[in-house]
């Protein structure tokens, strides 16, 4: 093994683990919609590419998330904020799309994923820019067997783009009328409920050499998934500290700006893929 390339891959990784960490924290966003992209310019710049490389960023993703969510979701509990009821009911679905999820995403190329990462991503990008919390379209959550109909949607595009249940799950939740730090609580739960099943299922995925960063397990990259962990631990406490210095609302839109310029470059680089 080049050990010059595995310096080269871990001071990467702690950079990225220290940045998705302190945007964790400030913005209460989850890792995966920075960490994607981050392995995916990383792993890049340093030879590996193929069709098969967004598999190892996702998974690799997904991994990290399932340390982090059981952490928050453990957090959230301790103060009485996680909806349980709306956790238990939705927990099959998302399941069930999470594993779907992975199936697909280990039959599409590594451009394909690039696509709709980048496509889902401006939406994403444009909710957190321009939505309000005053935006509601039903009181409740959808339940008595309507939830079957959202939930594995939520699993399936999660796992597409190598993200927890924040990002879906949160404007789902505010969008039928849960208080914002209840959705936060809950989707942490739905996180793990994402990440786990798609983790291990992408461990039995087989991945080329070209597109195979060194110590990978299936899709998962191992140092990226122990590095960014560890860092994300470190960093994640400054950002909460941030986010009480600053304004969250103008953060939140700034972030959603970023993240839309982000996307726009994953399309960029699908097209001239």
């Amino acid at each position: 093994m080049d050990m010059t390339l595995m310096i080269e891959l871990l001071l990467f990784l702690v950079v990225i683990g220290g940045i998705a960490g302190v945007l964790a924290g400030l913005l209460g966003v989850g890792g995966g919609v920075v960490l994607v992209p981050a392995f995916f310019y990383a792993f890049q710049s340093m030879g590996y590419g193929g069709p098969q490389l967004m598999q190892v960023c996702l998974a690799t993703s997904l991994a990290t998330i399932v340390v982090t969510s059981m952490r928050s979701v453990a957090s959230h509990n301790r103060k009485g904020a996680v909806d349980w009821d709306v956790l238990k009911t939705w927990a099959p679905g998302i399941v069930i799309g999470a594993v779907v999820g992975v199936i697909a995403a280990s039959a599409l190329r590594s451009v394909t994923l690039q696509f709709i990462f980048g496509g889902l991503g401006l939406f994403i990008g444009a909710y957190m820019a321009f939505g309000k919390t005053s935006w509601q379209v039903a009181e409740r959550m959808p339940s008595g067997g309507r939830q079957f109909l959202f939930s594995p949607v939520v699993g399936f595009l999660s796992v597409l783009m190598g993200i927890g249940g924040g990002s879906f799950g949160v404007p789902l939740m505010s969008l039928h009328g849960t208080p914002i730090h209840r959705a936060v609580a809950t989707a942490a739960g739905f996180g793990l409920l994402i990440a786990f099943p798609s983790a291990v299922g992408f461990l039995f995925v087989d991945i080329a050499a070209d597109s195979r960063p060194p110590l990978t397990m299936g899709a998962v990259n191992l140092p990226g998934f122990l590095v960014v962990i560890a860092m994300t631990l470190l960093t994640a406490p400054l950002g909460v500290k941030l986010a009480h210095a600053t304004n969250a609302a103008r953060l939140k839109r700034f972030f959603g700006g970023f993240l839309m310029l982000v996307a726009l470059n994953m399309l960029r680089k699908a097209l001239m893929g």
